[in-house]
């Protein structure tokens, strides 16, 4: 190798590392200050949460009335009670009343109470629920949560997995195929995404659990548990058709109706043109000139998808009595339980959360002409 030809080899490289560390530096620097970005959002969020979730201290009212109504009324069917004076029973009531706002840490004020509770839930020590348990019998919030959350996360994962790969094929051959039928099908029906997934969970459960009676109206498994596992694997996923189908029906039509709208836009490109009149394969240009840089908001609308199906899990899953966090916490409205009110919206926060930090990430990296240097904005 020639002298000239030797310093340009070792200036290219010199050039790709350092235009790689730069890179890095600026992703990195992206990275810590979206991730700081999103943590303030969850904390206020979790805040607010606790603020509503307790109507401002209203709630911490209702519960002294519950314990001084409990204690009084132990007292009162206590035989050696009954025989002191209307003084000294009034006066035990009181005493114990203050020790057991005490130990609740009813005694401090609510915004004293609303920033350890603050606290506790982003460190996700969240105490105890006041009137639900799990199903090992566990008054632990933590515990509540974490027995319920695999099945969300199954439930929604597959539901998502699933339309991400069929939206993508679908809009793929409908813009091979503009105009065609289907591709006239898909734009009419496109509106139906406009209906939440519960919306649908309704009609499927009358059509198939109730008047065909082919399907489970809900649940996770059968009862009772089938003894083996691949038995048991079965019944799941016989019972997550229907939930998994109202999730899709209301995702697909407007997924594909936008991908194929990306994918007709990116193949009218002049380098797609030119990559037809080179003599190029139909496959290799639609994953090469078209896929490819229809990613970014590919992944975009995919994300927001995922976000918005994530909002909908208390309904959904109650609806199908799917014993994920989105029922737990439905639930837990219903019997004012705050503690695990507070939990079960931190888990969906810190989820969202996430989802939105992944996002941004891939979106910088897939999108080239994403600036990350300056200022952390994308």
């Amino acid at each position: 190798m020639s002298a000239p030809a030797a310093v340009s080899a070792e200036l290219r490289k010199f050039l790709w590392a350092s235009w790689m560390q730069t890179t890095v530096v600026q992703l990195a620097r992206y990275t810590v200050i979206r991730g700081f970005t999103l943590l303030i959002t969850v904390v206020i969020g979790v805040y607010m949460t606790v603020l509503i979730a307790n109507m401002g201290g209203y709630v911490d009212q209702i519960r002294k009335a519950e314990i001084r109504e409990e204690i009084a009324i132990r007292i009162m069917n206590d035989p050696a009670m009954r025989m002191r004076s209307p003084e000294d029973r009034l006066r035990i009531i009181e005493e114990q009343v203050r020790l057991a706002e005490r130990r609740l840490g009813l005694d401090q004020p609510f915004l004293v109470r609303s920033a350890y509770f603050l606290q506790n839930a982003l460190t996700l020590r969240l105490g105890f629920a006041q009137l639900m348990s799990s199903d090992s019998g566990s008054r632990q919030v933590r515990w509540i949560l974490i027995e319920r959350l695999p099945t969300t996360i199954l439930l929604f994962a597959t539901a998502d997995l699933l339309i991400f790969f069929v939206s993508v094929l679908i809009a793929l051959m409908l813009s091979r195929r503009y105009g065609s039928w289907l591709d006239r099908a898909f734009v009419v029906l496109s509106p139906l995404s406009a209906a939440p997934a519960w919306f649908y969970g309704l009609f499927l459960i009358v059509i198939f659990a109730g008047w065909l009676r082919v399907l489970p109206f809900g649940g996770l498994v059968d009862a009772p548990p089938p003894p083996t596992f691949p038995e048991y694997a079965l019944s799941v996923l016989k019972h997550m058709i229907l939930p998994a189908s109202a999730l899709f029906i209301s995702s697909i039509f407007i997924s594909v109706y936008s991908w194929r709208t990306f994918f007709l836009i990116y193949s009218s490109e002049d380098y797609v043109e030119l990559a037809k009149a080179k003599g190029l394969s139909g496959r290799a240009i639609e994953y090469r000139y078209i896929l490819r840089p229809t990613l970014p908001p590919i992944v975009t609308n995919f994300m927001l998808t995922v976000i918005s199906l994530w909002m909908g899990a208390p309904i959904l899953e109650s609806v199908f009595n799917w014993p994920g966090m989105g029922r737990a916490l439905y639930q837990a409205i219903g019997l004012f339980d705050t503690p695990v009110i507070v939990g079960a919206t931190v888990i969906f926060a810190y989820l969202l959360a996430i989802t939105v930090f992944v996002l941004d990430i891939i979106y910088a990296i897939l999108d080239p002409r994403v600036r990350v240097g300056e200022g952390g904005q994308a």
